[in-house]
C-alpha cells in the first residue's frame, strides 16, 4: 500500500516528505495506522548515521496508533486495538530468556539495522529498498508493521498523541525509579537533566512519594516546569553552585538516589557524588563510545551502586499500560512536556529539539 512518510537521504540532511510503498503484514505482523510518534534524539542519532543505519530510511521508534489489519498468525490483537509500539528483542538469548529483554543481546541489529529480523525491508520506493523497520516500527509514517511480540495493547480512552512518548522516553526515564530503584516513600531522589527522560523520572518520584525531590538543569524553564510536576528543590547547574554540596545539604546526608540524564562525564560523577551511603546512582545518559568517567573507589566501598539501565528495565506489555494508566489518572501528566507539529513540519521539530526549545516533541500523523 502507498503511504505517506519522511524519509531520510543523506547524513545530518533534511527529512523529505515521501510517498512509499508499504509491504502487506507477515503472519506475525500487524498493519497500524500511526496517530503520532514522538521524536526522540535516537532517531536523529540514526539519522545522522551512529549507528550505521542504511540509507534512505524511515526512521521513528515511539509510535502509537490504531491497528488496522493482522497476520493469520496474530491471535494477541484485532482490528481496531489501541496499541504502542515498543522496543524489539529476541526472545531467544539468556537475557530475554530470563525476562531481561530490554538487554537483549541481539537488540542492535534489530533496532539499527534497518531490515526486519530475516534481512527483508517493509518499505520500497519505485522497486528499490527504502530501509527502516527503526526499532522494528519505522513510525515517522502514517502506516507502518509492527511485530505482535513488540506491541503493546493500551485502553482505548487513553490519547495516542500523549502516550506514544511512552513507548521509549516516558517508560525510560519512570522505569528507571519505578522498576530499578523502587524507592520508599520519603526517600531521596536527585534528577540531573530535565528533559523528557529526566522529567519521567521525576514524574515517577512523586507517584512513589520521593521527598525530597531534587531537579538540576541548566535551563530555567525546565526548572520551573520540573517544580511544576512535582520537584521540591531545584538547582540551576550554572557552575555558580556547587551542586553536590547544595544536595548534600538539603538531604541531609546525600541522596538515596540520583538519576544522570546528561551523559556528561563530569555531571555523572556530581551525580554518584551526592549519594549517601548505600545510595544508588542510575545512569540513563546515552554517551557515545569512548566516554570514560571517573569516581573515587571509596565510594563503592561505602555500599554505594552505580548502574546503568536501558529501557526502564521494563517488560513493555506490563509497564506501558500501567504508565498509561498513570497518564488518564493525571498522575503524570505528560501533556506538559509535549509541543505537537504535523508531519510535514518535521525537520522544524527535530531542529526545535536540538536547541532544546521543545522538551518532547510529538509528531501527528496526516489522514
Amino acid at each position: 500500500m502507498k503511504i505517506t512518510a519522511a524519509v531520510a537521504r543523506e547524513r545530518f540532511g533534511a527529512f523529505a516528505i515521501e510517498t512509499v510503498d508499504l509491504d502487506t503484514p507477515r503472519d506475525d505482523e500487524l498493519l497500524v495506522e500511526v496517530m503520532a510518534t514522538g521524536i526522540c534524539q535516537t532517531d536523529l542519532h540514526g539519522r545522522d548515521g551512529y549507528y550505521n543505519t542504511p540509507l534512505p530510511a524511515v526512521f521513528g521508534h515511539e509510535g502509537a496508533g490504531i491497528v488496522r489489519a493482522v497476520g493469520r498468525g496474530v491471535t494477541e490483537f484485532k482490528a481496531g486495538d489501541h496499541v504502542v509500539m515498543a522496543y524489539p528483542w529476541c526472545g531467544e538469548c539468556p537475557n530475554c530468556r530470563t525476562h531481561r529483554q530490554s538487554y537483549c543481546l541481539s537488540v542492535q541489529e534489530l533496532k539499527m539495522a534497518g531490515t526486519r529480523a530475516d534481512g527483508s525491508t517493509i518499505h520500497t520506493q519505485k522497486g528499490k529498498p527504502v530501509y527502516g523497520s527503526f526499532f522494528q516500527q519505522s513510525s515517522f509514517g502514517n502506516f507502518t508493521l509492527a511485530n505482535e511480540r513488540f506491541a503493546v495493547k493500551v485502553r482505548n480512552d487513553a490519547p495516542l498523541d500523549l502516550i506514544c512518548t511512552l513507548a521509549c522516553g516516558g517508560q525510560t526515564g519512570a522505569g528507571a525509579v519505578l522498576n530499578v530503584a523502587k524507592p520508599d516513600p520519603g526517600d531521596s531522589i536527585a534528577v540531573f537533566g530535565v528533559g523528557g527522560v529526566g522529567l519521567a523520572a521525576l514524574m515517577a518520584a512523586k507517584i512513589a512519594g520521593c521527598d525530597p525531590i531534587i531537579a538540576v538543569d541548566v535551563h530555567e524553564n525546565r526548572l520551573a516546569l520540573a517544580r511544576e510536576l512535582g520537584a521540591t528543590h531545584v538547582i540551576n547547574h550554572t557552575g555558580r553552585t556547587d551542586v553536590v554540596a547544595e544536595i548534600h545539604k538539603i538531604t541531609g546526608r546525600g541522596a538515596r538516589f540520583t538519576i544522570e540524564t546528561s551523559a556528561i562525564a563530569a555531571v555523572f560523577r556530581e551525580a554518584i557524588e551526592s549519594l549517601m551511603y548505600a545510595g544508588t546512582c542510575i545512569l540513563l545518559g546515552s554517551a557515545r563510545s569512548g566516554t570514560e568517567a571517573s569516581f573515587d573507589m571509596p565510594f563503592l566501598q561505602q555500599g554505594r551502586t552505580v548502574r546503568g539501565v536501558i529501557q526502564g528495565d521494563s517488560v513493555p506489555k506490563e509497564f506501558i499500560p500501567q504508565l498509561a494508566d498513570y497518564v488518564v489518572a493525571g498522575k503524570m501528566p505528560v501533556e506538559k512536556l509535549i509541543t505537537f507539529y504535523e508531519l510535514a513540519d518535521i525537520n522544524r521539530a527535530a531542529e526545535d529539539a536540538v536547541k532544546g526549545t521543545t522538551i518532547k516533541p510529538v509528531l501527528r500523523m496526516p489522514h
